[in-house]
């Protein structure tokens, strides 16, 4: 088994949790400048044979090859992804859901936030990253979760998130989204404020 090559950052919720002085439940991480070959000879097990997500072999932990993301067709799924070893950190923090998501830590313990996700911290915002936002229906759910999760510490969405993803509900992009919810026995609802909220019976396990 060789060593992994590549650059590898601590990404998402954990980082975002770390600034918030919350407890991380769990870890995910991300390696630049590497390949899905490379990491099966280092030891990780693919998920997933159609994307670049792997389990560490000890720890057990995801790890993701820094990615770029195409919009292709309709719904969560119509993705294609470029997970080629040029891709960098910042291509690929550019592509997630919210600023607050979209930081990362390197092996130097430095913080890399480009979006403005720890001013965003700062100020009790929920922000999204890009006009990319609009293109996956089921980024509404996960606002709402961090909604209902961050609700207490007293964020509230950012009106051009707000108005984002009530033009995504205008031009039906939800109705992918209706149909999962339906299946989980969920229901979503995005109230008159700035607020997103979600009633259901799954915890938020991020």
């Amino acid at each position: 088994m060789q060593k992994l090559k590549g650059e590898i950052f601590l990404v998402g919720g954990a980082v975002r949790d770390t600034l918030l002085g919350i407890p991380i439940k769990e870890r995910d991480w991300l390696v630049v400048g590497s390949s899905i070959d490379d990491m099966l000879k280092a030891g990780f097990h693919q998920i997933d044979e159609n994307f670049p997500v792997f389990l560490h072999p000890e720890t057990r932990e995801e790890y993701a090859l820094a990615r770029r993301e195409v919009k292709v067709g309709p719904g969560h799924k119509g993705f294609e992804f470029d997970c080629a070893e040029n891709v960098t950190v910042m291509e690929d923090l550019k592509r997630r859901d919210l600023t607050i998501n979209a930081m990362a830590i390197d092996k130097n313990d430095n913080l890399i936030d480009v979006y403005g996700g720890q001013r965003d911290l700062k100020d009790k915002r929920l922000r999204h990253v890009s006009d990319a936002f609009s293109e996956d229906p089921l980024r509404i759910f996960r606002v709402a979760r961090f909604a209902a999760k961050l609700g207490q510490q007293k964020f509230r969405l950012a009106h051009s998130t707000h108005k984002m993803m009530k033009e995504m509900v205008k031009n039906k992009a939800i109705e992918v989204f209706k149909e999962l919810s339906a299946s989980n026995n969920s229901k979503i609802i995005i109230t008159n404020g700035n607020t997103p909220l979600i009633i259901s019976d799954d915890e938020d396990k991020n």
